[in-house]
């Protein structure tokens, strides 16, 4: 498994903790702090997936 799949996640859940305490305190700043940490984990995790996938490809052509 691709580290940043990995990465990726602790970003996103750590993202939408942040998001989430920002809501809960009105705190804007954090909530939207929250939101992009979330989304770049997201985007890392899907850059980590398409890593795997293309193992797996040449893998799989050798």
């Amino acid at each position: 498994m691709d580290k940043n799949r990995i990465e990726g996640t602790k970003h996103e859940v750590k993202g939408a903790t942040k998001e989430a305490a920002g809501k809960v305190t009105g705190n804007h700043a954090r909530e939207l702090s929250g939101n992009i940490e979330k989304n770049a984990g997201k985007i890392q995790k899907e850059v980590g997936k398409a890593n795997d996938e293309v193992r797996k490809q040449q893998h799989k052509d050798h």
